[in-house]
């Protein structure tokens, strides 16, 4: 009902004022992009400048396994953020344990430990605590995650040789290094 209610109200203010409105989620998405800090390892690029609710993110980590790549992410921002999170996908081919060969994304805040307090400040730092961090606790590829259990120096040549360009476990990896 108040879903409702709402929108007749946003159409007759639009009719009255001829502007469009913007959702609450707009407004907040607007807020959080103020206040991105990112860091030299991470740039935020907008395709369509019209539209904030949809961005990309390029996340080059410093250190820890993926340290020679470079791993890019496509962000979909819901109209009613933040009460639901955005919806991630990595669209470099990663040999990973929280990301799986269709670019899912494993992580805690953008499933059940997500609140409306969270910001896009926050998930583009969980994006870049996975790549310094890999949780083999909570895995979508399974088998890097038992690898990196059991034998953290063959987990890290099979990510050096996804990140370089090769064959993984039967899978080819495109190259992610950085350019």
């Amino acid at each position: 009902m108040f879903r409702l209610t709402q929108q007749v109200k946003e159409t007759r203010i639009r009719r009255e004022t001829g502007a469009p409105l913007h959702k609450a989620g707009h407004i907040r998405v607007q807020k959080d992009i103020s206040e991105l800090d990112t860091p030299p390892s991470m740039h935020v690029s907008f395709p369509d400048p019209d539209d904030i609710m949809n961005f990309n993110v390029a996340l080059s980590p410093e250190e820890g396994y993926y340290h020679s790549g470079t791993f890019h992410f496509t962000v979909s921002v819901p109209d009613d953020y933040p009460h639901k999170p955005p919806k991630v996908k990595c669209s470099t081919l990663v040999y990973h344990p929280n990301i799986d060969l269709d670019g899912n994304v494993c992580l805690n805040i953008l499933r059940q430990d997500w609140k409306p307090v969270l910001s896009l400040s926050s998930l583009l730092y969980g994006l870049q605590l996975l790549f310094l961090e890999p949780n083999p606790d909570d895995p979508l590829n399974k088998d890097a995650a038992n690898l990196l259990k059991r034998d953290s120096h063959a987990f890290q040549r099979n990510v050096a040789a996804s990140v370089r360009g090769g064959y993984v476990a039967g899978t080819y990896f495109p190259s992610a290094r950085r350019r």
